[in-house]
């Protein structure tokens, strides 16, 4: 029975896995606006900055520069996926609104993934959704990275945003 309702379900998870947000304005500001200096990557997220920036460098575009702030809030919506057991986009705006507020960012977009393995494996998950390949492959300067596991499951949730900052 668990592994019909999971072969029911998994269509489902793969499509929130591939939905994509992105703004091009602020609606309201986020009350928290301190500018967060220090992030410790771990390895899978130093292999995705690299793979970022290795595919945008191979295709003829600017690499991307990280702010530590943003991969922090990057890591906020982790936790808050992992401790609400969702894979979404949940108060993307109000990160947005943050990276708007705290970084002068113009324009922001995020892809989230959930359950790859490996770092390489979540990337070719991305480049091959249009939307989130789109985000990759964006008019963006700067960008920031986590990849969380799930302490419980061992599942790792990863949320990667973008800026453009002038």
């Amino acid at each position: 029975m668990k592994a019909k309702m999971f072969r029911a379900l998994l269509p489902l998870a793969i499509v929130f896995t591939l939905v994509s947000c992105s703004s091009d304005s602020s609606e309201e500001t986020s009350p928290d606006n301190k500018l967060v200096t220090t992030y410790n990557y771990n390895d899978s997220e130093l292999k995705l900055i690299m793979a970022v920036n290795n595919y945008r460098q191979s295709i003829g575009l600017n690499t991307l520069e990280v702010i530590n702030h943003i991969s922090y809030k990057s890591e906020g919506h982790n936790i808050y996926m992992i401790d609400n057991k969702v894979i979404n986009h949940d108060y993307f705006q109000q990160r947005a609104n943050n990276l708007i507020d705290v970084l002068g960012a113009t324009r922001v977009a995020e892809n989230i993934a959930y359950n790859y393995q490996t770092p390489e494996s979540a990337m070719s998950a991305w480049l091959n959704s249009p939307d989130h390949k789109a985000n990759i492959e964006g008019d963006y300067t700067h960008f920031g990275i986590s990849v969380t596991v799930d302490e419980t499951t061992g599942k790792k949730y990863y949320t990667n945003m973008f800026i453009k900052k002038k």
